[in-house]
């Protein structure tokens, strides 16, 4: 599941729905399909690359703060490998279609580091949960760090999960930001 944020910069962070325009990249897709969340990060590419796909640090900066604790995250972080994450929220109040263990799992599509990372994302919350999503990190160098974009889509028939991810992603961002940059 992702992690909600309480407080959000709008001088730093943005989440929105993707506008609806022709065949595009996943940033652009249809408003129902897709949720992007931006953040600048003070921080290089390669040191958040690192935190997006050292198993060890992912479970770090998932699993400290924020609604639901990652108790694990597996990651094989090539083209071809596969990822899995676990968490709950300990109090219980986390629920989303009935579900409060959530489970999620995939496979890397496309590993570029560091400035591309692309994995399918199927999780046990979803309105189906065989369906098969797609998260792709896109990480561009600024003047100050990086510009951290997530775009989470296929989400079209996922109303549910949507709306959740809408409010999730803004804070997986945020807590990533306040690992790299400590």
């Amino acid at each position: 599941m992702a992690q909600r944020a309480t407080n959000h910069s709008a001088t730093n962070q943005q989440t929105t729905n993707a506008p609806a325009t022709g065949p595009t990249p996943l940033a652009s897709r249809a408003i129902d399909d897709a949720i992007v969340s931006e953040i600048e990060i003070a921080a290089p590419p390669d040191r958040i690359f690192s935190a997006l796909t050292d198993q060890a640090q992912l479970l770090r900066w998932w699993g400290e703060e924020g609604e639901c604790k990652a108790s694990l995250w597996k990651m094989d972080p090539r083209p071809g490998g596969k990822w899995q994450f676990e968490a709950t929220d300990p109090t219980g109040k986390v629920v989303v279609n009935g579900v409060s263990q959530f489970k999620a799992h995939g496979e890397i599509l496309e590993f570029s580091r560091p400035r591309l990372l692309v994995y399918t994302w199927i999780a046990n919350w979803h309105d189906r949960p065989d369906a098969v999503t797609v998260v792709a990190w896109d990480l561009k160098p600024t003047a100050k760090g990086t510009l951290v974009k997530v775009t989470h889509s296929g989400l079209a028939d996922l109303a549910i999960a949507r709306k959740d991810y809408a409010g999730g992603w803004p804070g997986v961002v945020e807590l990533l930001k306040r690992f790299v940059e400590r």
